[in-house]
């Protein structure tokens, strides 16, 4: 037997033993989904069970050095844990952008004290983290953003105004860019800054969607006193982890996993709505053509996704690629609440209802709209593709 062959088996035992029936079976919604922080509350016992001994392990990120709370696996490992989560259902432990998008570029870019005072917590789910990019005048054009911090010594005093803050009133820290070198050449004079969310001038409002909720806030900084501690890098430096980080963003954004959330899986939704013929295949010969498309496409870009993913903890780097995942993923998540609509009959059109998925599929599908949006639009991406990975000449 190889050493791989006996981590898989010793993987399996221990998933059996340690991962709770109820957190086997798919969430329902999004809010089913454990985001950790220092004000969450478990929607169960067993959720906080099964995210305590994943974290005692280091597996809520797996990857990661043993000395920042990883579980200091190979990626043949990890690999081989995520099939084994899969083969019974495991639902993640945890998530979070601090696993997402902070950690990596911590790992990089982020002195040792930092990594240790922050990497473990997030680890173990004790801090949730926001992101602080975009900002009024400055979406697709981040460079431009106003938010400045000004020198005070051992520490910057920021004033500004983030948007699109995805979770911000829930978050217990940000990481923000802010421009701390108002005469250096725009793209240079930004410094990447970590902010407790509880500190005076911080303050965030809801903005609220289309689709009657949101998760995006307003966040507003009013003189916030941030040591210099707290700046990952060099100042000015920041310009170049956003651009890192927004790689690891880009293709997370673009989990269109159709099993992630029960009410979210057309195939599921179809037989429930529409049922099963005789031969028991669903009775919908367009609608089944329709979804078994939908599934190989996706089953082919997860395969992609894959391979890039581990090409890159070979050190080769994801760059230009992530803007056509993030383009692909994007569409394809839309198709999947399109086809949960076209599924759900009148039924999509609902609202809200008695029962927790009710409205859900509407909702969810006005949602999906913000993909070609959040994480740079999907015009900026397909520029990208056309100069970094075509090598076209500009229009």
């Amino acid at each position: 037997m190889s050493d791989l062959d006996a981590f898989r088996a010793e993987t399996r035992k221990w998933l059996e033993a340690n991962c709770p029936p109820a957190m086997r079976k798919p969430a329902v919604t999004e809010a089913d989904a454990c985001w950790g922080g220092r004000n969450f509350k478990f929607q169960s016992k067993d959720q906080e069970t099964w995210m305590r001994r994943m974290a005692e392990r280091g597996w809520t990120v797996p990857t990661w050095p043993k000395e920042y709370g990883g579980g200091g696996l190979t990626k043949d490992e990890a690999a081989v844990l995520k099939q084994e989560m899969r083969r019974i259902g495991a639902r993640e432990p945890l998530v979070s952008f601090g696993i997402w998008m902070l950690g990596p570029a911590l790992l990089k870019y982020g002195n040792e004290a930092q990594k240790h005072e922050h990497l473990p917590r997030i680890a173990r789910g004790e801090i949730r983290w926001c992101q602080g990019y975009s900002e009024p005048g400055a979406g697709s054009d981040l460079a431009s953003l106003r938010t400045k911090g000004e020198d005070g010594g051992d520490h910057y005093v920021v004033t500004g105004q983030k948007v699109w803050t995805s979770y911000a009133d829930e978050a217990d820290m940000i990481f923000a860019l802010v421009r701390t070198e108002p005469d250096a050449p725009k793209h240079e004079g930004i410094s990447f800054l970590l902010i407790d969310m509880e500190w005076d001038g911080v303050s965030t409002k809801p903005i609220k969607l289309i689709s009657g909720k949101s998760p995006f806030c307003e966040t507003f900084f009013d003189g916030v006193k941030v040591p210099k501690a707290n700046v990952v890098g060099k100042p000015g430096e920041g310009w170049s982890i956003a651009k890192y980080l927004l790689t690891h963003e880009r293709t997370n954004i673009v989990s269109v996993d159709s099993g992630a959330f029960a009410g979210g899986d057309p195939k599921r939704v179809a037989l429930k709505h529409v049922g099963a013929g005789d031969d028991g295949r669903l009775a919908d010969g367009v609608l089944r053509a329709d979804i078994a498309r939908f599934e190989i496409d996706a089953l082919g870009f997860f395969a992609t996704l894959e391979r890039v993913k581990a090409e890159a903890d070979t050190g080769q780097g994801v760059g230009a690629r992530a803007s056509t995942l993030k383009y692909v993923g994007s569409e394809l998540n839309k198709r999947r609440h399109e086809l949960v609509m076209s599924a759900s009959g009148a039924d999509g059109l609902l609202w809200e209802g008695p029962e927790e998925t009710d409205g859900m599929a509407a909702r969810n599908w006005l949602r999906s709209r913000a993909n070609s949006i959040e994480g740079g639009t999907t015009e900026v991406q397909l520029n990208i593709i056309s100069k970094r990975v075509l090598g076209l000449p500009d229009a």
